[in-house]
């Protein structure tokens, strides 16, 4: 049979990394096992649900690149399948209806808590003939073997066995007529022909309960995969305190989608030592016996190193297009020509950990005129560099061709008719050129500033110093 997985989100909210760490691995498996990849919004809780939640969900799975073969298939329109599927059960005496008020269920569990039992149903209606007088309101509950053990032979976990005697004659649907999520699971999972069911192990719990479901309706059952939850670094649940935004959240931070998804694979999965992996690898390499038992530990600092070394890695011209929206969202200057900015990024690409600071590294090429730190301008543009400067203006101006090799001879020949070393030359000519004391190397970003930017911006800044003797501006 082929594997089918799913990925079963309730649209409640921003999608989080736990969620979609769990979509990936059912995505990597399926893609992996040449399968089928289904999504299913489950939004019976119709209180909580929204429709903005939904399309969070469909918008980052699809900047992420989890595309998926069916669906999306929504719990609301298959109110119907539940409603049957609870009425075959009934018909079977594989469930019963329980007319026991909230009011009578919480004193027993109650009263069984003041005893030191477990407070679990009594089963008071399983085996009543008739309704109690007056009493028409009930709810659904599964007939649950009070013998035996089930079984969950996990993919990630191991062998897990639960007695029977421990599971209560669980509600299927509420009485208000809602199924319960244990119930529509199951039979969403059964008529989607799901194969393998990779989800959080914080859901082995109810594990059992749907097992006994699968095998009432006569179902095969689905192979289960628990894989651990993601925690802090302070070994704590994972929360927004620990740094996990939410996808949509890592996108506008500028991060690279492929390398959220290289991270969060990592996350309790590995294939040797290797760290950084294209989405075709992780396909490629992906399989459950390599998810590890042990909770996995989210570092912000480690998923900024990968976006690091996937950002790095992007092709300029690609590079170039992915900082357009970055540059427009600060108000830096876009330009037309998209060769230009290419070149522009392909001298930061190396620098920046985000396409947010590699926007804000593009800034000093695409304005006008930089505005220079006065911390930079005090250390660096002082009186005594004004020969040195005047002398490599009046080179610049002059070279033929501008290109770093022209640009390099310029300064060396400026920096011998003055006696100096590189750096005190070039870190007054950084500052004035990009406004601070940081930079790619200065020939590289001359050539790119280009002969006009450039010279404009030495005048400028050759303007605050006043004349050296023997000296006059160029």
């Amino acid at each position: 049979m082929s594997v089918r997985t799913r990925f079963a989100p309730s649209p409640t909210g921003s999608l989080h990394i736990g969620s979609v760490r769990t979509a990936l691995f059912s995505f990597l498996f399926a893609r992996h096992e040449h399968g089928r990849f289904i999504l299913r919004i489950e939004d019976t809780d119709r209180a909580r649900s929204t429709t903005e939640a939904v399309h969070n969900i469909q918008d980052a799975m699809s900047w992420l690149g989890l595309t998926c073969d069916e669906g999306p298939f929504y719990q609301t329109e298959r109110m119907q399948l539940y409603v049957t599927r609870a009425a075959w059960l009934l018909e079977r005496g594989l469930a019963y209806r329980c007319y026991c008020t909230s009011e009578e269920l919480e004193a027993r569990r109650q009263a069984a808590l003041a005893a030191g039992l477990k407070p679990a149903y009594d089963r008071a209606c399983r085996d009543l003939a008739r309704p109690p007088d007056g009493r028409t309101a009930h709810a659904v509950r599964f007939r649950a073997p009070l013998e035996g053990e089930t079984v969950v032979d996990d993919l990630v976990k191991g062998r897990i066995v639960f007695q029977n005697a421990e599971l209560d004659d669980f509600i299927i649907v509420r009485s208000d007529g809602t199924p319960v999520y244990n119930f529509c699971v199951v039979v969403d999972d059964t008529d989607m022909v799901i194969t393998h069911v990779i989800r959080g192990d914080d859901l082995l719990a109810s594990t059992p309960r749907q097992i006994m479901l699968y095998r009432a309706f006569g179902a095969d059952l689905p192979r289960f995969a628990h894989v651990p939850q993601i925690l802090g670094l302070d070994k704590a649940r994972l929360s927004k305190r620990h740094g996990a935004a939410s996808v949509t959240e890592y996108r506008e931070k500028g991060y690279l989608p492929h390398a959220v998804v290289n991270y969060l694979a990592r996350l309790g999965w590995s294939s040797g030592d290797q760290e950084l992996f294209t989405p075709a690898e992780l396909i490629e390499k992906f399989s459950l016996e390599n998810v590890g038992k042990s909770p996995a530990i989210f570092n912000p600092e480690k998923l900024e190193w990968v976006n690091f070394q996937h950002l790095k890695s992007t092709a300029p011209a690609e590079l170039a297009d992915l900082v357009v929206p970055f540059l427009e969202r600060a108000g830096i200057p876009v330009p037309a020509d998209r060769a230009w900015l290419t070149r522009v990024v392909a001298t930061l690409r190396e620098r920046a950990k985000t396409l947010v600071e590699l926007s804000e590294l593009c800034r000093f090429y695409l304005i006008d005129a930089v505005e220079i730190a006065p911390e930079a301008a005090a250390k660096h543009l002082k009186p005594d560099v004004a020969p040195a400067l005047d002398g490599l203006i009046e080179r610049l101006a002059a070279l033929p061709d501008w290109d770093p090799s022209t640009i390099e001879h310029a300064f060396q020949e400026t920096l011998s008719a003055h006696n100096l070393t590189l750096g005190k030359l070039a870190q007054p000519v950084r500052v004035a050129i990009t406004g601070g004391t940081v930079s790619p190397g200065i020939y590289e970003v001359l050539d790119v500033l280009g002969r006009e930017r450039t010279l404009a911006r030495l005048r400028a800044a050759r303007r605050r110093l006043p004349d050296a003797p023997g000296a006059s501006a160029p």
